[in-house]
């Protein structure tokens, strides 16, 4: 069985598997943060003003400042055996059928102003709640996590029961020194933090990276929602089997869990993975896949290509497509009223990857755990839900879009300060 790792799918037609590849930002002491990736913008008002790169985190805040530019096949639509022959000769070096600017043009993309998760207004009242607020551990199953990353080093869980590095099962639960999570991929209490980690850290710096402090802000507060490293992907290509991943939702679950984010997919169907899943009380919030061969997106309640774990229908899960800063899903996303619920911002995200960078990602593995953390964070707020309850709130307070309809079972975006004001106002 092999999983795919969504990130950053590659523009070559037959691909169907997509390189971790990330736009890397590196710190330099001399000139400060320097970005690498083909964004337009940044927007005239930083989201969060002690962090230097949320001016560029338009899923959280979008002011209509990012524009889009892509170099694109005119024949891509009206002929894609000839686009086809075209970029194969061109990558070739060799004379194209169509060459120069008759065969190709500028696309743009324009950003919307509001659309985002509306997260200003969600942070004001979290924070400025006088009542305690509920832990909540999120597992993230996914390539290894930069657990000593400036951003996450305070947001990752601690297994106080076990007692680090001393060989020995303290707590008797089956693996030796899970101080920080496991690593299911290589069988070890070593969590992976290099380049092939690039993928795990940036969804945690989504969920719950520091805010008001370093580089970017994470949705939810990381003094209450803890993520647990639990390693199930591996390799520069992030792949990954059944096996590890149902042991890893089991774990997670055993060492309180309740919200678990899965930003990988496969379009093998395993009756085992799904009844595990079935059986667990853990809300999964999951990608709902990037699309075909050729990264197009493709309607998965019709059959003809199947993403599970969107695809498994169950009453436990929060599925997520890929939304663009214009409003539209992305072209490369899957799409579905059956089999998709909601969409998020997946689009060049901004977020923390390995040796304590920050860098671009694009796709529904990027959308996933914005829900993520809108719902850890209102999990966390809201004392009196049930993890059902939270999956009906995310639903039923979506900003609802032209175009969705059809498309996503709510019809909507994510809404954060919709969801945590749902049925108080």
């Amino acid at each position: 069985m092999s999983y795919r790792n969504w990130i950053l799918p590659l523009a070559l037609a037959g691909l169907c598997i997509a390189v971790p590849v990330a736009y890397r930002i590196e710190t330099d002491a001399a000139s400060g943060y320097t970005f690498a990736a083909r964004v337009y913008g940044p927007g005239v008002d930083n989201l969060s003003a002690s962090d230097p790169y949320a001016r560029y985190q338009w899923g959280l805040r979008n002011d209509g400042e990012l524009q889009y530019l892509e170099v694109v096949n005119k024949f891509r639509d009206s002929n894609p055996s000839l686009a086809s022959r075209i970029d194969i000769a061109n990558k070739l070096g060799i004379p194209a059928p169509v060459a120069g600017p008759d065969a190709y043009e500028v696309e743009t993309t324009d950003s919307v102003e509001g659309i985002d998760i509306n997260i200003r207004p969600a942070w004001d009242l979290y924070d400025s709640s006088t009542q305690e607020h509920r832990p909540v551990i999120v597992a993230v199953l996914d390539t290894g996590i930069d657990i000593t990353h400036p951003e996450l080093k305070d947001a990752i869980w601690v297994n106080e029961d076990e007692i680090p590095e001393d060989g020995i099962d303290n707590d008797g639960n089956g693996y030796v020194d899970d101080v920080s999570g496991w690593n299911f991929f290589d069988n070890t209490n070593k969590i992976s933090a290099g380049r092939d980690a690039d993928h795990g850290t940036h969804a945690a710096g989504t969920i719950a990276a520091l805010r008001k402090g370093l580089g970017i802000a994470g949705i939810a507060d990381q003094k209450y929602v803890k993520i647990m490293p639990v390693q199930v992907l591996g390799t520069t290509f992030g792949i990954g089997e059944e096996g590890a991943v149902i042991e890893a939702i089991r774990y997670a679950e055993a060492n309180g869990a309740t919200i678990c984010n899965l930003s990988f997919g496969t379009e093998v169907y395993y009756p085992n993975l799904e009844q595990v899943m079935r059986e667990s009380k853990m809300l999964f919030v999951v990608s709902a896949g990037n699309g075909d061969a050729e990264g197009n997106g493709v309607n998965i309640d019709e059959g003809k290509l199947m993403d599970y774990p969107a695809s498994f229908h169950l009453p436990n899960v929060i599925s997520v497509a890929n939304l663009m800063f214009d409003g539209n899903l992305a072209k490369s996303s899957n799409y579905g009223a059956g089999s998709v619920d909601i969409a998020a911002p997946g689009t060049y995200i901004v977020s923390t990857i390995s040796h304590g960078g920050y860098g671009f990602m694009t796709g529904t593995s990027m959308s996933a755990p914005m829900v993520t953390g809108v719902a850890a964070m209102l999990y966390s707020y809201r004392k009196d839900l049930t993890l059902q309850d939270v999956k009906r709130i995310i639903l039923a307070s979506v900003r609802k879009l032209e175009g969705m309809e059809g498309k996503l079972s709510s019809g909507g975006i994510l809404d954060a300060y919709g969801a945590l004001t749902y049925g108080l106002e």
